[in-house]
């Protein structure tokens, strides 16, 4: 049986048990991690107030760390109340050495104030860790008022540029109206992490349990951009009204079915949001044919398919590349229309406009080099009935895709594909069907479908639709539409287990 990840908690044991490393410990079991709690300070608290803190002595402190290093090494480390200078510097110490054997992750919460507004941090401490512990840091997960204390005032985005770390979540669930907004930057996306509010009774640690299930995500394996889906996933499955056990507000308490619930799926917005989608009911299903010929389209379209994509590709020296787009759509529309099918262009919207064509197909690299006022004319099209699919290969992704409300949202690679680069894994079947439970459109599975047997597989995964590319030159489409019925009818309904990550 494979062990699971462990991580480290140095944070502060709150007495009340409800933050600290009591919040950390609940995160870390929603998550399937092995938790070390290391205590850097004592809290005289309860659920009204922090009234006192006591450090760890530094000894006491590195003792812990010394036999945890022995026996339970971590993959990744998150600090919460950090109590002093003298503890800080011994995490740091710590960071350096395990890091001499190994990659670690470290994931920062700067507790720096409590929730009843006492401060926890003096000015040494705050310029610690602005020299020593955050240029050691892989995430930063502040709230917008810990931010201010680290960089000042300012928006979320230049506050995240301050300070200066790879990558940094700005949380930012107790502020605002109708959404709870985090802003995340990282190498992998930036941009507003959104969710409904859920006002809640309960929601003492969320800090807490937000930055501990990122740790537990960069530990299984995901990178930062998809680590920040997973915790905004785990942290707002854990909060909820009811009695509190003391005077103030209860703790936060993540389910660990959190991972199953589509409501929880958060959207990645470019812009701030003022409201959540609406989601499109249109979608496709079944065979999802491809290719980069208008005459190919049209066969296809006569041999029974109802969806085909046109995928063409415009040369960076074509001159005569309208002539060539016109002569191409001009059959694929064509027999679309005669046959009462769907036609998908890919990539060229405005062109899809022009010429009639009301589905268009985007990868995420075309909505991230839309401009503002092409991102207002996309959307205005869409009002005016324009559909549109996008493509995914990771969770940050799928949650980019959702703050569109596509019409249908692919999933691929499925399977190791040579019809295009890219760095992504193969998702499998595992994170398709994971996809399909968990998306707020239909789910389109495509790559490396080579055999009708694998459309089938894709079909019992519970996608919506299949893309065949290549093998639609080889085999009839009768023979994938047959398939497809097979994996139909035996389509497990069962839960998908967890995602794998799809990027190094």
């Amino acid at each position: 049986m494979m062990k699971p990840p462990v991580i480290w908690s140095v944070a502060g044991l709150d007495s009340g048990g409800g933050a600290g490393l009591s919040a950390d410990q609940r995160a870390a079991d929603a998550f399937a991690v092995h938790l070390c709690p290391v205590a850097a300070a004592l809290t005289a608290q309860n659920s009204v107030a922090v009234e006192a803190v006591f450090p760890t002595p530094p000894e006491q402190l590195d003792a812990q760390l010394a036999a945890l290093a022995s026996d339970l090494p971590p993959v990744a480390i998150k600090t919460g109340l950090l109590g002093g200078v003298e503890q800080l510097r011994v995490v740091t110490r710590w960071v350096d050495r395990l890091r001499e054997r190994a990659p670690v992750a470290l994931v920062v919460d700067p507790v720096l104030r409590a929730s009843t507004g006492a401060s926890l941090a003096d000015e040494a401490l705050l310029r610690a860790y602005r020299e020593e512990l955050l240029p050691r840091a892989t995430v930063i997960t502040p709230n917008r008022r810990e931010a201010a204390r680290l960089v000042g005032d300012g928006t979320a985005q230049s506050q995240a540029r301050a300070l200066g770390v790879e990558s940094v979540c700005i949380t930012g669930g107790d502020e605002g109206d109708a959404l709870a907004l985090d802003w995340l930057a990282s190498p992998q996306a930036s941009g507003w992490l959104a969710l409904p509010r859920r006002e809640a009774a309960n929601n003492h640690g969320t800090g807490c349990c937000f930055a501990t299930g990122l740790a537990a995500a960069l530990a299984r394996g995901f990178v930062a951009a998809d680590a920040a889906v997973l915790a905004k996933m785990l942290t707002t499955s854990g909060l909820a009204d009811g009695a509190a056990p003391g005077a103030g507000a209860g703790p936060v308490r993540p389910r660990a079915d959190f991972i199953h619930d589509a409501s929880l799926l958060p959207a990645l917005f470019d812009h701030e949001p003022g409201a959540w989608p609406e989601r499109h009911s249109g979608g496709i299903a079944g065979v999802y044919g491809i290719t980069d010929s208008g005459h190919h389209a049209a066969e296809l379209f006569a041999q029974g398919l109802a969806t085909v994509q046109l995928r063409l590709k415009r040369g960076d020296a074509e001159a005569d590349w309208p002539a060539r787009l016109h002569a191409e759509l001009k059959p694929a529309l064509a027999a679309a229309q005669r046959c009462g099918a769907t036609l998908v262009l890919n990539d060229h919207w405005r062109e899809a406009l022009a010429a009639g064509v009301g589905f268009i197909h985007l990868g995420q690299e075309d909505l991230l080099a839309l401009g503002e006022a092409e991102r207002h004319e996309l959307a205005a099209a869409r009002s005016r009935g324009l559909r549109l699919g996008l493509s995914s290969h990771s969770l940050w992704e799928l949650a980019r895709a959702a703050a569109w409300a596509p019409d249908y949202i692919a999933c691929g690679p499925v399977w190791p594909t040579l019809t295009k680069a890219m760095p992504w894994r193969a998702q499998g079947l595992d994170n398709l069907a994971w996809w399909a439970a968990m998306a707020p459109a239909p789910v389109v599975g495509i790559g490396g479908v080579l055999a009708p047997e694998q459309l089938a597989a894709i079909a019992a995964a519970g996608a919506s639709a299949g893309c065949v590319v290549r093998g639609l030159k080889v085999i009839e489409p009768a023979i994938w539409q047959q398939a497809w019925r097979e994996g139909r009818a035996s389509a497990n309904a069962a839960a998908a287990g967890w995602p794998h990550a799809s990027l190094d």
